[in-house]
């Protein structure tokens, strides 16, 4: 019931996983379901309060449930919770990889800008690296392949990064040290790199599924590279089609 219920809450609150995840055979949905709920969940805490502290203790809350899980224990009554423990007990270290995400997501409890490249850099890659790695993890990928899943994964986490910075201007938050169009063409040009290099690796068949959520990428990236302008507009979107042909194609071929 859990899985269920993980599922319907990723189904409502990130389409994109959903589908992504839909498409992986069911025996691997059942290990993705309550990492992807859990990543929700830690993202929404820091919005779910104005007050930055009571944001951070939100995240504290995951931080401290996802340990005790790791050590055996239980947090009944909570579909996310029943739904990862037996995944942490007999991988913990799933663990500091969610752990991760929520210590990252500190920074969007608070006003202050990232202090530099290295910090956004590190954002980026706790958040989505953390996340993707997990997933491929879960799915089996050996250890040797994480800088790559990493590398994808950034480039995956630039776009979805991409299209939120209006909200996050809109709340307040300062999303780029340079939001000039220069800048941001160069950081798209990035992403698409380091996805391009993942692409070009040999990605285990059974770990591509894990990077299927970020089958829009690409294609996002490109249209930031030529027209930068849109991030700030928030018109970085993708035609249904071109949203929905991206994740088949890769279905279809088995490819990332």
């Amino acid at each position: 019931m859990s899985l269920a219920a993980c599922a319907d809450l990723v189904h409502a609150g990130d389409p994109d996983r959903f589908a992504a995840a839909m498409a992986t055979p069911v025996a691997a949905r059942d290990r993705l379901w309550p990492l992807y709920a859990a990543n929700l969940e830690i993202a929404r805490a820091p919005w779910a309060s104005t007050e930055p502290m009571v944001a951070e203790m939100r995240l504290q809350w995951w931080i401290d449930t996802i340990g005790a899980l790791a050590e055996g224990g239980e947090r009944l009554g909570h579909a996310v919770t029943e739904a990862l423990a037996p995944m942490l007990a007999s991988d913990p270290g799933l663990a500091p990889l969610l752990t991760g995400i929520a210590e990252a997501r500190r920074w969007d409890c608070w006003h202050e800008p990232f202090a530099d490249r290295a910090e956004f850099d590190a954002y980026l890659d706790a958040t989505a690296g953390n996340l993707m790695w997990a997933a491929a993890r879960a799915l089996g990928a050996e250890a040797a392949i994480e800088p790559l899943i990493r590398d994808f994964a950034w480039g995956a986490g630039l776009a979805t990064f991409l299209r939120a910075a209006p909200e996050l201007a809109a709340r307040g938050r300062a999303p780029f040290l340079d939001a000039g169009p220069k800048a941001l063409r160069t950081l798209a040009a990035e992403g698409r790199a380091r996805i391009a290099r993942a692409r070009h690796a040999a990605i285990p068949p059974a770990a591509r599924p894990a990077l299927w959520t970020g089958a829009t990428a690409p294609a996002l990236l490109a249209l930031a590279e030529r027209d930068p302008v849109r991030i700030m507009e928030g018109t970085l979107t993708l035609s249904d089609f071109r949203r929905k042909w991206a994740l088949l194609s890769r279905v279809l071929t088995g490819r990332i």
